[in-house]
């Protein structure tokens, strides 16, 4: 039994999500016992990329957005990839899952230019992360306070800046989880 074995973990993504930053996180908390639904706006298959031109793998839909509530998740994971979080950042229903995650203190872990969509859901003001170093600016804007570090963590909200920080995100990513509600984690 691993340390997620009750938990239930959305992983929310379009096509164009960075392979390795989806691939990885998922293989981890399915080593931890938990049960890891990939959640787009579409059903079917969304698909990754190697960088910002190469795609790769396809990767089954296990629910779409218009039919999962924030309720029935212990957290949130959100790659990055250049596409992925400007896709994820268009849908009005996307926001609001996330933003419910800040609301009721769950955790949530965002790579690379993953937190993108957190600054949508207007969710960064005064929290401490980090991202890839092309949003540190629009992070700065939203009222972040931002780290060059591999992962930052912030009161259940787990950060870090590109594939070559996936173990240490995926270390942290997995903590947080398991402690579950975090009263600073707020929108």
């Amino acid at each position: 039994m691993g340390q997620l074995s009750n938990r239930t973990i959305a992983v929310l993504s379009e096509s164009g999500f960075e392979e390795t930053e989806l691939t990885s996180p998922v293989q981890r908390l399915k080593e931890e016992g938990a049960t890891v639904h990939i959640i787009s706006s579409t059903a079917g298959k969304i698909q990754a990329m190697k960088g910002d031109h190469q795609w790769t793998i396809e990767v089954d839909v296990d629910k779409t957005i218009s039919e999962v509530n924030a309720e029935d998740y212990q957290g949130l994971v959100i790659p990055g990839g250049v596409l992925n979080p400007d896709a994820l950042r268009k849908n009005d229903d996307t926001i609001a899952f996330v933003k419910a995650f800040f609301e009721a203190g769950k955790p949530v872990a965002a790579i690379c230019h993953g937190p993108q969509v957190l600054i949508t859901a207007e969710v960064v003001k005064g929290r401490e992360l980090t991202s890839t170093k092309t949003i540190r600016i629009d992070l700065l804007n939203a009222g972040a306070e931002w780290y060059d570090q591999e992962v930052v963590v912030d009161q259940g909200l787990v950060t870090s800046r590109s594939p070559d920080d996936l173990p240490a995100f995926n270390d942290k990513m997995v903590e947080e989880f398991a402690e579950g509600v975090h009263e600073g984690q707020h929108t």
